[in-house]
C-alpha cells in the first residue's frame, strides 16, 4: 500500500519499558542514526538506581527521551509526542507527560491481568475508553519478534529479548531513520555471537517491515537535517565529551595525564572512556575508595603529571582533606564532580545541583579554589580544557561542576581541530630561584599570576620540602608563625581572586537592550532558560540571559550586569545556593526559582515563572 509521509520539524520520542528491556540501548541507537542523518538532538536518559529493578513495577521503569529536529533545539523537550511503552507500567509512569493527541505505541503483549495488576489497573486501558485522548497503536511487540525469529536456534525468553530492536526497526521506518549504522553496531556488540548479532538484525529489520507492510500506521514522517555550521559532527554524551576535554588538555599541556578514580554513578563513564586511551600516554587508576583515588591523583600532580581524580557528591565529601592538601601545597588537580541527587547515597541516576556550597566551603580552614561549570554536555569538553588551564596555570585545585543531566545527555558535537585549542603548557621549574644562586625557593611567587614554581621531585639543587603543616612564605620551612600564617592564608585567596582578571567577562544576550528582567543560571540550567526566554520574547516580552561557567572567582563584571536589571530571576537545581552567593556577595534581590525532582526543569515552566516576573514590574 502507498503510505503518505508527513514532513514535521522536531519530535520528541520517549522509550520506555523495565529497566532490563534494553531501552537505553534502544535509545542511544536512535539517536546515533538520527545524529548520523544530520538533525539537532538532545536527550534524557533516565533508569533506576538497581541493576535489575523490580520487573513490571513503576520503580523498575527506565525510558529514553529524545528531541530531534532540522533547526536548532536546546532540551530534550518537555513533553513527548510519541511514547513508545513496553508493558503496562511503562505505560502508567510517563502518560502524566504525554500532551493530549500524542502517539502511543503499546507492546500489547505484556498488557496481561499480572502485569496491569502490579501498577494498580482495574481493566486494561488499551481496551477501555481511558486512553481516547491519545493516538494507541497497539502492536504485539514481543509475540511478532517471536515470529520473525522462529527460524533461529533460540529459546522463546531469548528471542523475547530481542523485542527492543523490533521495536528500534519499526521507529527507523515511521521517522525515516538511516539502518546501516545499527546494523553495523550489532555485527560488531555481538561479535562473539554471531547468532545473537544474526537475530537481533533479524528482529530490526522485521520491525522495519511491519511498518512499511502493517495498516496500523499509514503515514511516516520526515524529519529534515539540520542547517548547522560546517564541520566534523559526531554525537556526543557529556562524560564522553569531558574524557576528549581531559586528553585534549593533556595533549596541549605537554603533561601525561593520571587519573585517580573510584567508581561511582554518574562518573564512571569517565573512569571507563580513559581507560581506553592508553595510546596517548594516559593512566588510570581504579582505586580501592575514593580517599585513595585522589591521593594518588595529588601524588601524580607532586611527579609532574596532571593529576585527575573523578567522583559525585559523596565521594567530593571524603575527598575533602585531600583537597584541602592540595590547596596547601599549591599544586594542580582537578577535581571533578559529577552532581547527583543527595544527600547521602539519594538518587544516584537523578540530576541536581546541590553541590556548590561543598565545593565553595566544603573543607577545613581558609581553603579557596576555583570552581568551573560546563553548560551542555558537549561543553564539558571545553570546560575541562579550562580547569586543566587554571589549575596548571595558577597551581591549584580545580572543582568542575559537571551533573548526572550534562553526563548522561547528548547532543551534536562539532570536532574541533587541534590548532585551534589553547596551548596551556608550563614551565618546571629546574634552577635555584633564590638571591644566592644556590637556593631553591619553593614558595617564590609570580608576581602576576602568585603561582609558586612546579618543581619536579628529584631535580638536582630544587630539593624542597611541601605537606599540610603551614610553611614559611618562600622558604616552605615548617612554621607556626601566626604572621606568616595570616599571609600565606592572604596570598591563597588572592592568587584565586586574581583569576577573574584571566576569564571572560559576564556576557548579556539582551537583544532588543531594553529589558528589565535578567534570568542567570549556571551549569546545566543553560538549555531549558535558553528554550524558556526563546518562549518569552516569541509572546512578545522583553527579558536578558546571561550563563555563568566560572563560579569561583565570577567574572569581574557580575555585580555590574546584575545591578543594570530591575529584576534578577535565577533558576536552581537546589534549594538556592548561587543566589545566597549573589545576594552576599553584590547586594542584589535575587528570585529564586528552585526544584529538586531529580530532573532538569522543563522549559513551558521556566517560561511561565519569567513571565510572572516580568508581569510584576
Amino acid at each position: 500500500m502507498t503510505k503518505q509521509v508527513q514532513r514535521l520539524d522536531r519530535v520528541i520520542i520517549r522509550f520506555a519499558g523495565d529497566s532490563g528491556d534494553g531501552m537505553q540501548l534502544t535509545g542511544d541507537r536512535f539517536t546515533a542514526g538520527t545524529a548520523e542523518f544530520g538533525n539537532d538532538l538532545s536527550t534524557l536518559p533516565n533508569f533506576p538506581a538497581e541493576i535489575r529493578a523490580p520487573a513490571g513495577t513503576l520503580p523498575g521503569v527506565s525510558s529514553f527521551q529524545l528531541h530531534f529536529a532540522d533547526h536548532d533545539i536546546l532540551t530534550p523537550g518537555d513533553a513527548p509526542n510519541v511514547l513508545v511503552a513496553m508493558n503496562p507500567a511503562a505505560l502508567k509512569a510517563n502518560l502524566g507527560d504525554l500532551p493530549r493527541g500524542a502517539d502511543v505505541i503499546a507492546n500489547v503483549d505484556e498488557f496481561t491481568r499480572r502485569n496491569l495488576q502490579k501498577v494498580g489497573y482495574e481493566a486494561n486501558p488499551l481496551e477501555d475508553d481511558s486512553l481516547a485522548e491519545w493516538r494507541v497503536h497497539a502492536v504485539p511487540l514481543t509475540s511478532l519478534t517471536v515470529r520473525a525469529l522462529e527460524g533461529f536456534a533460540l529459546s522463546k525468553k531469548d528471542a523475547e529479548r530481542c523485542k527492543n530492536m523490533f521495536a528500534l526497526g519499526l521507529l527507523s521506518w515511521l521517522y525515516h531513520r538511516p539502518t546501516e549504522a545499527t546494523i553495523r553496531f550489532l555485527e560488531s556488540k555481538f561479535a562473539k555471537s554471531p547468532d545473537i548479532a544474526k537475530a537481533n538484525i533479524a528482529a530490526f529489520q522485521a520491525g522495519w517491515n511491519y511498518g512499511e507492510t502493517t495498516e496500523s500506521f499509514s503515514v511516516s514522517y520526515e524529519v529534515k537535517p539540520a542547517r548547522l555550521a560546517p564541520g566534523v559532527y559526531r554525537n556526543i554524551s557529556g562524560n564522553q565529551a569531558l574524557a576528549y576535554g581531559l586528553i585534549a588538555a593533556s595533549v596541549r599541556s605537554r603533561l601525561p595525564l593520571f587519573l585517580g578514580s573510584y567508581p561511582i554513578t554518574p562518573a564512571s563513564d569517565i573512569l571507563h572512556e580513559l581507560s581506553r586511551h592508553k595510546r596517548f600516554g594516559i593512566r588510570t587508576f581504579q582505586a580501592e575508595d575514593e580517599i585513595a583515588g585522589v591521593g594518588a591523583a595529588l601524588g601524580a600532580a607532586f611527579g609532574g603529571a596532571l593529576g585527575v581524580t573523578t567522583t559525585s557528591g559523596p565521594g567530593v565529601a571524603l575527598k575533602a582533606e585531600t583537597v584541602g592538601l592540595a590547596v596547601t601545597t599549591e599544586l594542580p588537580l582537578i577535581v571533578v564532580d559529577v552532581q547527583r541527587a543527595g544527600p547521602s547515597t539519594g538518587m544516584p541516576t537523578k540530576t541536581e545541583q546541590t553541590d556548590l556550597l561543598m565545593a565553595m566551603y566544603g573543607r577545613n580552614g581558609e581553603s579557596p579554589l576555583p570552581i568551573v561549570a560546563p553548560s551542555t554536555p558537549s561543553d564539558c569538553f571545553d570546560a575541562a580544557i579550562e580547569a586543566a588551564r587554571i589549575a596548571v596555570k595558577y597551581r591549584t585545585p580545580v572543582m568542575l561542576l559537571s551533573d548526572g543531566y550534562l553526563a548522561n545527555g547528548s547532543e551534536p558535537w562539532k570536532v574541533p581541530s587541534a590548532a585551534d585549542l589553547p596551548d596551556i603548557s608550563t614551565a618546571f621549574a629546574d634552577t635555584p630561584n633564590g638571591d644566592d644562586g644556590t637556593t631553591f625557593l619553593p614558595f617564590s611567587r609570580d608576581p602576576v599570576t602568585l603561582a609558586r614554581p612546579w618543581a619536579i621531585p628529584g631535580t638536582a639543587g630544587l630539593e624542597h620540602r611541601i605537606g599540610g603543616i603551614e610553611k614559611a612564605d618562600g622558604t616552605g620551612n615548617i612554621s607556626y608563625d601566626p604572621g606568616n600564617h595570616d599571609r600565606m592564608v592572604r596570598l591563597r585567596q588572592a592568587k584565586i581572586d586574581g583569576i577573574a582578571r584571566d576569564i571572560p567577562p559576564l556576557e548579556v544576550d539582551d537583544p532588543d537592550g531594553g529589558a528589565r528582567v535578567l534570568v542567570i543560571g549556571w551549569g546545566s540550567t543553560y538549555g531549558p532558560i535558553a528554550a524558556a526566554v526563546r518562549r518569552v520574547r516569541r509572546a512578545g516580552g522583553r527579558v536578558a540571559q546571561a550563563h555563568l561557567r566560572h563560579l569561583n572567582p565570577l567574572p569581574a563584571n557580575t555585580g555590574e550586569v546584575l545591578r543594570s536589571y530591575d529584576r534578577v530571576l535565577l533558576p536552581e537545581i537546589n534549594l538556592g545556593q548561587l543566589a545566597l552567593l549573589l545576594r552576599a556577595r553584590f547586594l542584589v534581590d535575587v528570585i529564586g526559582h528552585n526544584r529538586v525532582r531529580g530532573l532538569p526543569f522543563k522549559a513551558e515552566e521556566l517560561a511561565a515563572v519569567i513571565q510572572d516576573v516580568i508581569d510584576s514590574e
